[in-house]
């Protein structure tokens, strides 16, 4: 299975980005994964509706480029409907199949997505109704991609 990881920025903080790297490590034996990563578009300091539309629709051009054909789409927004992890793992499984064995994962800006990206996706998922830093965004659907195939291949990892 391929996965593709499409996300807005870059992780600052090392410690972030040795989470990722470890996952990305752990998830090696489940798929290969492939990560995105896009420059926002820039926004002024108090940015207008209308700037925050335009710039999320740069954005969302620049994002289908990287789509794969036919890939099952998932796009990561707080409007979008939260999984047990048992139930993302069969999401996931299904999306494969479904995608061609190939999933991607759409981490917008600090704005979000936009519209037309969210309608182009498969799922729209939620991580939860907590608020988290938005750069932890990645580190936490890692570990989840990593649990769902532990849960699919029956490993120890998912109690």
């Amino acid at each position: 299975m391929n996965i593709t990881v499409i996300a807005l920025g870059k992780l600052k903080e090392d410690y972030l980005r040795a989470a990722c790297a470890e996952y990305t490590k752990r998830l090696g034996a489940f798929c290969r994964l492939d990560i995105v990563e896009l420059t926002p578009t820039r926004l002024p300091d108090d940015p207008s509706p209308s700037q925050i539309e335009a710039a999320l629709e740069d954005e969302a051009k620049r994002i289908t480029a990287k789509i794969p054909k036919g890939a099952a789409c998932f796009a990561m927004c707080i409007e979008g409907k939260q999984y047990s992890s048992e139930k993302f793992s069969k999401l996931l499984s299904t999306a494969a199949v479904e995608g061609g064995s190939n999933a991607v994962f759409i981490i917008g800006s600090s704005f979000g997505l936009s519209e037309n990206i969210k309608k182009m996706c498969k799922v729209r998922l939620s991580m939860s109704e907590m608020t988290f830093p938005h750069q932890l965004a990645r580190v936490m659907l890692f570990e989840q991609i990593y649990r769902a195939f532990q849960i699919e291949s029956g490993g120890k990892y998912h109690k």
